[in-house]
């Protein structure tokens, strides 16, 4: 299997509804919440992400999508390895999506808790250093999640690529993707609870404890 779409879009735009909505159209799609139970592992994998070596189709083996985080910082090498995948940019506000971070994934407790983990190595490859470590300044994250929009639009082809808002719905994404409108709404996936509860558990009792997987 190789990925026909690529999310671009940073954690905390959309991407667990965008997750939703592609494996509804029939598109089994890789999200963090794939990455985190696979365990270490799995992890080492993204790691070799970082110093360059990625091996792209074992990572993405039974998927033909990715979105969010750890994926969505390699979207160009992803687009580069895949030619022939579309490559799809979540957005919302910059404002409301760094209120969101700090309430959750970047959260200032979850951040100090990581690099003592086993999954401190790739989640600093490949989220971290793509914001230069700077998880709670306002105006940078601001202005690189901005920059990372830019970027985008500038390394993808404009045929290839489509911006896009979960509040738009089916229309652009099934357009974009040549694909007929689903009868069903556009999934709504508020996950920020869930996402809260997971951390809280991680950190009072470890990964494994909390994820099961082996090793």
């Amino acid at each position: 299997m190789a990925l026909q779409i690529i999310g671009a879009g940073f954690g905390r735009t959309g991407t667990m509804s965008m997750k939703a909505a592609l494996e509804q159209l029939g598109y089994p799609c890789y999200h963090m919440v794939e990455c985190f139970p696979n365990g270490p592992e799995h992890w080492k994998l993204w790691e070799q992400v970082g110093t360059g070596t990625p091996d792209w189709d074992r990572l993405f083996e039974g998927f033909t999508a990715t979105v969010d985080f750890p994926a969505c910082t390699s979207y160009a090498a992803l687009a580069s390895y895949y030619p022939n995948a579309k490559v799809v940019l979540t957005v919302r506000d910059p404002e409301k999506w760094f209120a969101s971070v700090q309430s959750t994934i970047f959260g200032k407790e979850w951040m100090e808790f990581l690099p003592g983990t086993e999954a401190g190595a790739y989640m600093k490859a490949t989220i971290n250093d793509y914001f230069d470590g700077r998880m709670h300044e306002r105006d940078y994250l601001i202005r690189r999640f901005n920059e990372h929009v830019a970027e985008v639009r500038e390394t993808i082809e404009p045929e290839r690529l489509l911006v896009f808002e979960v509040a738009d719905g089916w229309e652009p994404l099934c357009e974009f993707l040549e694909l007929p409108v689903p009868r069903e709404v556009f999934p709504n996936v508020n996950d920020t609870a869930a996402v809260q509860g997971i951390i809280k558990a991680i950190m009072a009792n470890g990964f494994q404890a909390v994820l099961g997987y082996k090793g």
